[in-house]
């Protein structure tokens, strides 16, 4: 039997969609959250955070206030004291605070639905607000973070230039009505099988059948 042809960038993403379809059919949003606002605030506290460390955190914080009204009443110290092990606190309290108060005051404090009214709240760029447009409203848009960034680069799906870079080859690989799904399927995959540390490129199921014939570690961009 021949070997599949794997040469082409578009031949190697049909096969990672269909592979980790069937690996994560139904694959569940890893932040934990009750709506919109309280899937924004998580979001941007994994900025540089786990999503585990994020999800034992914010169970805390909704019990101090889970939506804006509540929130802006809220000093900031006291944010970030709660928040304190998702790291970058003072910052991220600030953003908290601020995005709250935003929301009340221009949205009639509802979450608004486009990226560049997200994008215009504070602490919130692209990729938190691609999230939010993904999970919480169903909007296509592929987020990129690190894993995605990471295997995007070892599957060749891109040359990693950038994260914005990324995004856009992405997109053009794969049909739109697969983004919101693949792009979890992809990060769990990096946290199961291509992680970091235990796979360079030549290691995990998908590198080795992508690439057979690879033999020096791949090196990403970050």
């Amino acid at each position: 039997m021949s070997r599949p042809d794997f040469s082409s960038p578009q031949a190697r993403a049909d096969h990672v969609a269909r592979r980790l379809a069937e690996l994560y059919p139904d694959p569940p949003i890893p932040l934990a959250h009750r709506d919109a606002y309280t899937l924004l605030v998580a979001v941007l506290l994994s900025a540089q955070c786990t999503d585990k460390r994020v999800n034992e955190v914010t169970p805390h914080l909704w019990r101090l206030a889970d939506t804006p009204a509540a929130m802006r009443h809220v000093p900031v110290a006291r944010i970030q004291e709660i928040i304190r092990p998702c790291g970058l606190s003072p910052q991220k309290a600030k953003a908290i605070s601020g995005l709250s108060r935003l929301l009340v005051e221009q949205h009639a404090g509802a979450v608004p639905r486009t990226f560049e009214e997200l994008e215009a709240l504070p602490g919130v760029g692209h990729k938190t607000a691609s999230v939010v447009m993904s999970q919480a409203f169903g909007v296509p848009a592929f987020p990129v973070d690190t894993h995605i960034h990471r295997l995007a680069q070892r599957w060749k799906l891109t040359s990693g230039a950038s994260v914005a870079q990324t995004e856009r080859d992405l997109k053009r690989l794969f049909p739109r009505e697969q983004w919101n799904p693949l792009h979890l399927r992809i990060i769990y995959y990096g946290r199961e099988h291509c992680t970091a540390r235990g796979c360079d490129g030549t290691g995990c199921e998908i590198c080795r059948t992508l690439f057979p014939e690879r033999k020096r570690p791949v090196r990403t961009r970050k």
